[in-house]
């Protein structure tokens, strides 16, 4: 079983697990309240996965600030 999109694309856009698993997951809780998504077609039927597509999608981002 092949997980869509896959880790490394996702590597691409944020280039630490850690915040890639805690942005995902915060975007996940924000849609189960909101019911609302930044891309209109989505193949994931879970909000992380829905997140995970958003991030692969460029439509999610996070500021680093040191």
């Amino acid at each position: 079983m092949m997980l869509e999109p896959s880790i490394d694309s996702l590597m691409e856009s944020i280039n630490s697990k850690y915040t890639l698993v805690t942005i995902s997951a915060r975007r996940a809780r924000q849609m189960q309240e909101t019911n609302k998504y930044l891309i209109d077609s989505f193949d994931s039927k879970k909000y992380v996965g829905i997140a995970l597509e958003e991030i692969k999608e460029g439509k999610l981002h996070y500021k680093h600030e040191e």
